[in-house]
């Protein structure tokens, strides 16, 4: 049985290829939509119980499938295939045309192939989407980032210079790219790291200087790149340990940061436990909190925090 998000998708192509195929026999309707007849027959007992707002019987889809031939009837609402809007079509476009220009990223075939297709569907659009352009390009980083492409293209290894700002160190690493990535306004880049033997995710406005070598980057057969649609920020045994106490109106921290620990608090807030790699991105994150968090633990972090509010009030004044 295919997933929720598919078997949407089907459900919604199902009605109007249904209502305009009166008495398409089961097995036809099944290969159409490459399923079983069992999983239609599901798809239809699901079908006559939507409909619009109301669920009296006159609401509901009328599917009748018994004799072998579907018929499908009281449907008219969502009767019409799926087009997209004229906003959607330019948005999707600029996409493609965007994604394109990553080195690295996607099926290259695939995305040209989707993004011709588009642009002789949508006609006068496909225009109107080309005036759009998306920069991408950083301030910070800028010289890691066309390295970094460079040796994307030419298959070649690079060596970075690369602060890290938990130890304040610089450190230098030579590394095979995989692919480069922008992820919340940021510029990444995927590799091999030679000197950690692992694949690691590098912030390229991190990277302060980036040198294409002539030897080849070619990342081990077992290197595999991250999920990005998981959490973007891996702790590690290395990182800042931080205590935070949250008041309630700020207990939506939990939900988007990865923690380690979490007590409830009397009044309502937490008390957390959690890892960085940066020290000022807990300075940030508390600024942002106002006065809805403290930092208890590490010391000088809770001084750089209040430093920093202190002096963020006496610009006010």
């Amino acid at each position: 049985m295919s997933g929720a998000a598919d078997r949407l998708s089907r459900l919604l192509a199902m009605v109007p290829y249904l209502l305009q195929r009166q008495g398409v026999p089961l097995a036809e309707a099944a290969r159409h939509f490459e399923i079983s007849e069992d999983e239609l027959v599901a798809d239809l007992e699901l079908l006559f119980v939507c409909g619009t707002p109301g669920h009296l019987p006159d609401d509901l889809i009328e599917a009748d499938w018994e004799s072998g031939q579907v018929y499908l009837g009281n449907a008219d609402t969502i009767a019409r295939p799926l087009r997209l809007g004229i906003d959607e079509a330019v948005a999707l476009l600029v996409g493609l045309r965007t994604l394109g220009e990553v080195p690295g990223e996607g099926d290259r075939d695939a995305l040209e192939g989707a993004l011709a297709k588009l642009s002789a569907a949508t006609g006068e659009l496909a225009a109107a989407a080309a005036a759009v352009h998306v920069d991408l390009e950083p301030g910070a980083g800028e010289q890691a980032l066309q390295a970094s492409r460079d040796a994307l293209r030419r298959r070649r290894r690079l060596h970075l210079r690369y602060l890290v700002p938990s130890r304040d160190e610089t450190t230098e690493r030579d590394v095979d790219p995989m692919r480069v990535v922008s992820l919340d306004g940021r510029w990444y880049l995927e590799a091999w790291c030679h000197r950690a033997e692992d694949v690691r995710l590098f912030r390229l406005d991190r990277v302060q200087d980036a040198t294409v070598l002539d030897e080849p980057g070619e990342p081990p057969a077992h290197a595999v790149g991250r999920d990005l649609d998981d959490a973007l920020f891996r702790p590690g045994d290395q990182d800042l340990v931080v205590t935070l106490e949250l008041q309630p109106a700020a207990r939506w921290v939990l939900d988007y940061y990865p923690v380690e620990d979490v007590a409830e608090l009397p009044d309502g807030g937490l008390r957390i436990r959690l890892r960085t790699a940066d020290p000022g991105w807990v300075r940030r994150l508390a600024l942002r909190l106002g006065g809805h968090a403290r930092v208890l633990d590490p010391p000088e972090v809770a001084d750089a925090v209040a430093h920093a509010a202190g002096a963020s009030l006496a610009a006010y004044r």
